[in-house]
């Protein structure tokens, strides 16, 4: 195909999906007072209804790296999406917590595809040497999503409601899911014909490579945090830490998903670029790494004048693992593309979920305030992912460089 084409038909159907993906994982850090009022949730119950999605997605990468090697994407992708409009209009229907948990879960299962579906396309379709850009692009068109779910999303729940919005949303979906499956190409679909004791087979066996268990907790617990933190602590952070209106908290997530895009795609074309002149995108990686650990630590020690920039670098660089995917896909195979991707997926959507749910446990142990929850929770929540950090990067880096191929 010419590059026209694929970027019109390989990957922006599936950016398509994974816009909504991210409009949904990020709309609780606006409905969150909502939901609390509506269903009386505590700090622990909010964190454990928004990481269902996050649960359920995460579980899901397991199979899903199989399906997507042997149906390939658009069957793929196109099916789930359909799932998470039902899980969409069964949270708006849900009377409480049990029902909204559900339902949550049924939202992340379906839309558990989003960017693995957009990355099997850009490995199929993309040449290897252009594939950081193109992921970093998919990323950044679902950064958008992450826009959405800002003002113009409090702007929609204050017109209709927080249960009108889901259904409007579950319309969407559906037609991301059109989008895909009538434009997406039709020759998607791997040639492996091993049976699926093999391919789930060959996943375990991904995670057993050394290479895997260097890189595993790094990419998992730095992708991991930013998700868990941005899509719902983000928001009462502002709120209870900075002491702002909703209006604007609405407007503060709006600038961290706007730094969300233009550092997703920023960090592709640096990633590309120094590529050529023999920069590895592991080395790229790192490097922000470091930007986003201190801009972590401002945070953790409220240092206010420098808080709000931190935020938005957290928000900027918080998804640079996505650079590590090609680079580690090379390493186990062509062959297995799918479920090495999933393999490393299912690490940081893991992460995030404990992210969410720990972070409300660790809240919850302060006494909550007459606005909301005591600041020092946060604090120390944010404090204890960022040690974990940390020591990931120190085990990645006292391992040795893989010579060859590590196959499965």
């Amino acid at each position: 195909m010419t590059p026209r084409r694929i970027v019109f038909t390989a990957l922006l159907p599936f950016a398509s999906g994974y816009f909504m993906s991210y409009l949904l994982r990020a709309v609780n850090a606006v409905v969150a007072p909502d939901l609390v009022r509506d269903a009386d949730l505590s700090a622990a119950e909010l964190g454990l209804l928004t990481a269902a999605y996050l649960g359920a997605f995460a579980l899901f990468q397991l199979p899903l790296g199989v399906l997507l090697d042997r149906y390939g994407p658009r069957k793929v992708q196109a099916a789930l999406l359909c799932i998470a409009a039902a899980g969409c209009l069964g949270f708006a229907m849900a009377p409480g917590f049990a029902g909204l948990f559900a339902a949550r879960a049924v939202i992340g299962l379906g839309f558990s595809a989003g960017l693995m579906a957009s990355y099997k396309s850009s490995s199929t379709w993309v040449p290897f040497e252009r594939r950081s850009l193109a992921n970093a692009a998919i990323m950044a068109f679902g950064a958008l999503g992450v826009i959405v779910a800002t003002e113009p999303t409090e702007l929609l729940v204050s017109q209709v409601g927080w249960r009108a919005a889901f259904v409007v949303f579950a319309v969407l979906i559906v037609g991301a899911a059109a989008f895909i499956f009538l434009v997406a190409p039709r020759a998607d679909t791997a040639t492996t014909s091993a049976p699926f004791r093999q391919q789930f087979g060959d996943m375990i066996a991904i995670a057993r490579l050394p290479l895997f268990r260097r890189v595993a907790p790094l990419l998992g617990l730095t992708a991991g945090v930013q998700i868990g933190i941005q899509t719902l602590w983000a928001g009462p952070w502002f709120r209870d830490v900075m002491g702002l209106a909703r209006d604007d908290v609405a407007r503060h997530l709006l600038w961290m998903a706007i730094a969300f895009m233009i550092g997703i795609l920023s960090v592709g074309i640096i990633a590309d670029r120094l590529g050529r002149r023999g920069i590895g995108a592991m080395q790229v990686m790192l490097g922000f790494n470091v930007i986003y650990f201190v801009a972590q630590a401002i945070i953790v020690f409220q240092i206010k004048a420098l808080v709000v920039p931190a935020w938005l670098a957290v928000a900027a660089f918080g998804q640079v693992a996505i650079l590590a995917f090609p680079w580690f896909a090379a390493r186990v195979g062509p062959g297995v593309a799918g479920r090495s991707n999933a393999t490393i997926n299912f690490t940081m959507f893991i992460s995030a979920f404990a992210t969410q749910y720990v972070m409300g446990l660790i809240i919850g142990w302060f006494p909550e305030t007459p606005t909301g929850y005591d600041p020092r929770g946060y604090g120390w929540g944010i404090g204890f992912f960022l040690a974990l950090q940390l020591a990931a990067f120190v085990w990645y880096l006292s391992g040795a460089e893989p010579k060859e191929r590590q196959n499965v």
